[in-house]
């Protein structure tokens, strides 16, 4: 995700990164090159001319419009779910950090809990993309954790199983008095809940068959378009052709990417920069150094 101020207005007419345009420039070039050899052609095919007018398209275009906003609205209800569930992530983890630290009678015991928590949400973020999460594990993990984890194939769901076993042993060993668990315990269960939520986004798409009509509508109707226009308006009928098909290109694309939220485009959700953030914010917790930013200043986690 690209996380940066907001440009200037002017600016913003040119911004390229992000904007989805250079995935749909193929499919826009061919669409204006079409109208302007209607255009040149008068609507004529093989020497028939087509009968189109503008009013069917009008009317088509009103159902495209609202299949296009619901397809748009469940995109963006899952992107910003998504984004919510990692919102959620920084807020447990570091309350039940600050009560290990604070209601502990050993909170020196709370460093392996932290790197517990550090790993569960760089290894969240692994599982999510399905990359590789072996450096940041190594990197954060003690050998034996290492090995309970290898193998597995749920690395974030054996991180909390490994954070309850630390809160048993420390009411075993009577650094945390009993009534005081339960409290810590709600925290891994509000973890565990964000885990599920993921899972259940990333492993439930939207129906297949809403992408299939919107995509198949959207293409025939600009494909069609110059025939209906190029009578009325004539030789602006390119125009206003790339104008209305960059509009519908551009938002059947943005619901596909969005989608996702947990992938790697542009405009997906930055999961570099906020599992960074939450290690940082767990890091100056227990007195240590934070990492260097992997975004811009100015983001916001919350």
């Amino acid at each position: 995700m690209i996380v940066r101020p907001r440009p200037h207005w002017l600016r913003m007419l040119f911004v390229w990164r992000g904007s989805i345009l250079s995935d749909i420039a193929p499919q826009l070039i061919c669409t204006t090159l079409l109208a302007v050899a209607v255009t040149l052609l008068h609507g004529q095919v093989f020497n028939w001319k087509i009968p189109l007018t503008f009013v069917p398209f009008s009317l088509i275009g009103l159902t495209l419009a609202i299949f296009l906003g619901f397809r748009n609205s469940t995109s963006y209800a899952r992107y910003w779910e998504a984004r919510m569930l990692w919102g959620s992530l920084l807020n447990e983890t570091r309350s039940l950090l600050r009560q290990a630290l604070t209601l502990s009678d050993d909170p020196a015991r709370a460093q392996g809990l932290t790197r517990q928590l550090m790993a569960f949400v760089h290894a969240l973020r692994h599982q999510l993309r399905g990359t590789d999460g072996d450096a940041d594990l190594r990197r954060l993990l003690a050998p034996d954790d290492l090995a309970r984890l290898a193998g597995t194939r749920g690395k974030p769901s054996m991180l909390l199983l490994m954070m309850g076993e630390w809160l048993r042993e420390q009411r075993r060993d009577g650094t945390l008095a009993p009534v005081l668990v339960p409290a810590m315990e709600h925290h891994l269960g509000r973890l565990t809940e964000a885990l599920g939520g993921c899972e259940r986004i990333a492993s439930t798409p939207i129906p297949f068959t809403y992408a299939v009509i919107i995509h198949r509508t959207i293409y025939l109707y600009c494909l069609l378009l110059p025939f209906g226009l190029v009578d009325q308006i004539g030789v602006m009928t390119p125009v206003i052709v790339a104008f209305i098909a960059y509009t519908f290109f551009a938002l059947e694309a943005l619901g596909a990417e969005i989608e996702e939220p947990f992938g790697l485009a542009a405009n997906d959700l930055a999961l570099d920069a906020m599992s960074r953030s939450i290690e940082n914010v767990l890091r100056e917790m227990i007195g240590e150094p934070a990492l260097p930013e992997a975004e811009p200043q100015g983001f916001i986690l919350n």
